[in-house]
């Protein structure tokens, strides 16, 4: 065996005991293959107790690999994950112990240098391809399809476009023609979110005389994609009929799309077995797309042709299944694989558990079942969670795990959706960071960003495996852990996570101060393809100056302080009640008083009467008028005397637009009712500002935030994008929709479930769940049913009574109001 090899797994046997296995509870066997020979070693862990021996004995997981590859692995030349994804390590078994278990593989030292592929690849919608207009869209966690109208893919380099799953595209090309004609769309059936229908007619154009036919396409998101294909023959007499499909994958990256990137390695198609088989192969790695046909069509490299007798009056029929294969998730234990029917009588479930609404407001009531359903749909099991869920950022650029999209998300359904943050809170847990990385921005403590799968990930081209380059998902997660217990009463994660917890505020003490001056702040230390801002607003020039400026690094926004403030908090709560710690307990109070005195100080621009959105590297305050100050009430952080005056610039021209508060003020420089984060309204943003509102007591301008939100949602179909226009609201009849915007969005679907919350005030407390409710008066009375609290159901019901100016043509609600009061 490799010195390498002999070295780490002697030094395992050393340590006896590791902290950071303290989740791990089972063992791994190591085959490490070696000039025609294989050794065994196993390694039982339990309670971050470890034990190595040698042998063949069964084990939970089994990790194999060729010498060679473990030494890279052992020395910490290569990432254990992107080992897997590459192909040249293989696991069977539980996928939670390798996850737990590379922690203990040394890091990288540095960051290479980059190839000529490399490019900052975390994806801003900013900087995404535009979709095409009236793209259908199905999906169903990491597997996703968008498709024109037609139902055909016909994808270019830079489209997403096809058929997706764990973020490579496993289907460029789908396009069904008959007798050598593509289809017209007469109309499309939305049936579920993993479901739909279209109905076609042979020809193009407008104008259809005398057609004989119709085409009726129906597609269900499971474990790829299964097809029927039905046509109709509505003419006297027999119609015979060539049916084909051209299919073909480029096997792209979802990162290769974004930036229209070519392709290193070779694919091809070929027939085997009654199948048509696309492959895809860069040394070790390789994926496959496997379509079967009926067992009359002809099969080609390019697809499939079937030829069709349909009689007079008559029907026929047959399907295509369509299904992506990997050598990861092949092996994996715990992956559940779902069929339709277990996809309906799953959303009917979810449906089922959560709340009930009754609204004398029909658009609320849409709005509310649409935000459920789309929160369904964005569901994603993580490889280590088997058949649990965590919510998905986004489609189609965000479908997979993200810390602070999955924690706010969380935190927003929490009265509605609980499991959600059960299992968020335990997957971040898992994925912690355990090191020093550069290369993935990596600290002990720290919570992930971003995890990815596929092409780019398994070379390490890009350091998402899972790469760490966000400055608030760990504060953010201590927060939804206390959250969690506040409305489930669930001790026994509190407890489990204890250390997890602990690493958290360790990182916001020990790691995030880059500038000693006791406030979160980040730099990336990866320049090569690490994020830039590593904030919310994670766009280039998001984070300005009033004049256009952009500050230098390290930067320390605003809304970090006030998270870091209410993590330690709430900590604070946890190690008194749960931990049994009150030391611990004190010394967060007395770090969250000192903090809170020292940014109000600090961060105050007096003249202007609002906080600064960040402080600069040289402490210069970067003193744009920004949203941000309104997640400082939602973390507590405002003093109370400075409030009236932040709520002032929030509802106050510059910020509220009549549909909701802009992230920029219309007077900055950088302002742009159409930028990214420079001037457009994001409703996620606008909902965790509504609840810091009630958080200070301003519940009436609380409803008026709430109120421009969900009537905005009204003019999308109840299904809030992920941003909209920043335009006055005089200026538009509807809100202005952002080009690149996700829909659905997590985020943005979870934020009338806060504004719910909001509206109908709804607090957990350890012995009772209080009900204050401060509604706009346009939406009359309401009932939430069933709310979900410590183990029990109860009923918050509320009537609209506030009030504002009345601008016409509007609902009632809406307007300018008066100065901001207190109530």
């Amino acid at each position: 065996m490799g010195d390498a090899t002999d070295e780490f797994f002697a030094g395992l046997a050393r340590r006896q005991h590791e902290p950071l296995l303290t989740m791990a509870d089972g063992s791994v066997r190591f085959d490490i293959r070696d000039n025609g020979r294989t050794e065994y070693w196993i390694v039982r862990l339990s309670n971050g107790g470890i034990t190595v021996g040698r042998g063949a004995a069964d084990a939970d997981c089994i990790v194999m690999a060729d010498r060679a590859v473990f030494d890279t692995l052992a020395s910490g030349r290569s990432n254990a994950l992107a080992a897997v994804f590459r192909g040249t390590v293989v696991i069977e078994g539980n996928p939670l112990l390798l996850a737990l278990f590379q922690r203990l593989f040394p890091a990288p030292q540095g960051v290479s240098p980059p190839t000529p592929r490399d490019r900052q690849l975390s994806l801003s919608a900013d900087e995404a391809p535009i979709s095409r207009d009236g793209n259908i869209k199905i999906l169903d966690g990491a597997t996703f399809v968008v498709c024109d109208t037609r139902g055909d893919i016909h994808a270019s380099p830079a489209d997403a476009t096809g058929l997706f799953s764990y973020d490579t595209r496993y289907l460029s090309t789908w396009m069904l023609t008959i007798n050598g004609q593509r289809l017209s769309p007469l109309s499309i059936d939305d049936l579920h979110y993993f479901e739909s229908r279209f109905f076609l007619v042979p020809g193009a154009g407008s104008l259809y005389v005398d057609v004989k036919l119709t085409v009726i396409r129906q597609r269900t998101v499971c474990d790829g994609f299964c097809e029927e294909l039905v046509i109709l023959n509505h003419a006297e007499e027999p119609a015979d009929l060539t049916v084909r499909i051209d299919a073909a994958s480029d096997f792209a990256h979802l990162f290769e799309v974004k930036n229209a990137m070519g392709k290193v390695g070779r694919s091809y198609g070929s027939v085997q077995d009654g199948r048509l088989v696309l492959r895809y192969e860069r040394e070790s790695f390789e994926r496959e797309t496997t379509i079967t046909a009926p067992a009359d069509a002809l099969l080609d490299e390019q697809g499939i042709t079937v030829k069709v007798r349909v009689e007079p009056h008559g029907r026929w029929s047959t399907k295509f299944n369509v299904v992506p294969s990997t050598p990861v998730t092949g092996r994996i234990a715990g992956i559940v694989r779902r069929d339709p029917v277990g996809l309906e009588h799953d959303l009917v479930q979810w449906l089922e558990r959560a709340p009930q609404l009754q609204s004398d407001w029909p658009p609320l009531s849409d709005t509310y079942q649409r935000s459920l359903v789309d929160l369904a749909a964005l569901r994603f099991s993580p490889l280590v969670a088997a058949s649990r869920t965590l919510p998905a950022a986004g489609l189609p650029w965000f479908m997979t795990m993200f810390g602070r999209d999955s924690i706010l998300t969380s935190l927003q359904a929490l009265p509605f959706q609980p499991e959600l943050a059960a299992t968020t809170l335990k997957t971040m847990a898992i994925w912690q960071g355990s090191r020093v990385d550069d290369f993935r921005d990596e600290d002990p403590g720290r919570i992930l960003h971003e995890l990815r799968y596929g092409e780019l990930i398994a070379f390490e081209e890009q350091p998402h495996s899972p790469y760490f380059g966000t400055a608030d998902a760990t504060p953010l997660f201590v927060i939804l852990l206390d959250e969690y217990e506040r409305w489930t009463g669930d001790a026994t994660l509190v407890r489990t996570l204890e250390k997890e917890a602990r690493a958290a505020l360790n990182w916001i003490g020990e790691y995030a101060d880059l500038m000693g001056n006791g406030y979160i702040s980040y730099q990336t230390r990866n320049q090569h393809s690490g994020l830039q801002n590593q904030c919310w607003k994670d766009s280039w020039d998001s984070i300005c100056y009033r004049d256009g400026r952009l500050p230098g690094f390290p930067r320390a926004t605003c809304e970090l302080q006030g998270y870091a403030y209410d993590a330690k908090m709430r900590a604070a709560r946890l190690a008194r009640e749960f931990w049994d710690d009150p030391g611990l307990a004190k010394r967060l109070e007395e770090e969250a008083a000192n903090l809170k005195q020292h940014f109000n100080r600090d961060f105050w621009i007096g003249d202007r009467g609002y906080y600064a959105l960040a402080m600069d590297h040289d402490g210069s305050l970067v003193d744009a008028l920004s949203s941000n100050i309104g997640h400082l009430l939602w973390s507590g952080i405002v003093d109370k005397d400075k409030a009236d005056d932040v709520v002032g610039h929030l509802l106050g021209p510059q910020l509220f637009s009549g549909w909701g508060i802009r992230t920029l003020g219309s007077q900055e420089q950088r302002y742009n009712p159409i930028g990214y984060h420079v001037g457009t309204v994001w409703p996620f943003d606008n909902s965790f500002i509504a609840w810091g509102l009630r958080r200070y007591g301003y519940a009436d301008e609380a409803a008026r935030v709430a109120s421009g939100i969900l009537d905005a949602a009204n003019f999308f179909s109840g299904r809030l994008p992920e941003a909209f226009g920043g335009y006055e609201r005089s200026e538009t009849r509807y809100p202005v929709e952002y080009p690149t915007a996700c829909s659905p969005q997590a985020w943005s679907t979870g934020a009338p479930l806060l504004l719910l919350r909001t509206m109908l005030g709804l607090e957990p407390y350890p012995d009772h769940l209080a009900v204050s409710p401060a509604l706009p008066s346009g939406i009359g009375r309401i009932e939430l049913l069933d709310i979900p609290w410590r183990g029990g159901r109860f009923d918050a019901f509320g009537r609209g009574r506030v009030q504002v100016n009345v601008v016409q043509g509007q609902r009632p609600q809406l307007g300018l109001g008066p100065k901001p009061s207190r109530t």
